[in-house]
């Protein structure tokens, strides 16, 4: 797939909805869906922003650099929460996202001073990646629980089945 239809598909519907944002906003009780709605936002405005190609024009450099600082905020707040290392997150997970933080920051600044759509293209890609995996982690989540809640069901029935288990013997006697 092209990078052009790639930051096509980030397009949410008509121009209006695309200027004013994202408009379901996730209820609070899941960080984890939360975080991938925000990456996943931060990567259709900046697909927004640059989807004209004239990313030399002044009005659509202020909203590349709109979007890529909103990005930017978005992953300083993961790199604010990663670094007080409170046990949540496995170390070897926390120091890969720590560092995709210093990647996001060094490319963000790079990408600021001399925007073009394959840098900002990079940022986007990394957003839906990292949004992918926590969307399959929570539904691995579900799954899961739902498998634990019918296992705990048909436990369930069986300690209460009132029915007395039949005994069949066979017996070879002719």
């Amino acid at each position: 797939m092209s990078s052009e239809t790639q930051l096509k598909a980030y397009r949410q519907g008509s121009s209006q909805a695309s200027t004013q944002g994202y408009q379901k906003v996730p209820q609070p009780g899941s960080p984890t869906y939360t975080e991938a709605w925000a990456l996943i936002e931060a990567a259709r405005r900046m697909a927004v922003a640059i989807e004209s190609g004239m990313i030399n024009e002044i009005k659509t450099r202020n909203t590349v650099r709109e979007a890529l600082r909103l990005n930017w905020r978005l992953w300083t707040i993961f790199q604010a929460q990663l670094a007080v290392g409170n046990g949540e997150i496995p170390d070897e997970i926390r120091i890969n996202m720590l560092n995709l933080c210093k990647f996001v920051d060094s490319h963000t600044i790079d990408t600021m001073s001399k925007p073009s759509p394959e840098k900002v293209a990079t940022l986007i890609d990394m957003n839906r990646n990292i949004a992918s995996g926590l969307l399959a982690s929570l539904e691995n989540a579900v799954n899961e629980a739902n498998q634990q809640a019918e296992g705990a069901e048909v436990q369930e029935d069986i300690a209460n089945s009132t029915e007395e288990p039949q005994v069949v013997s066979i017996n070879h006697e002719a």
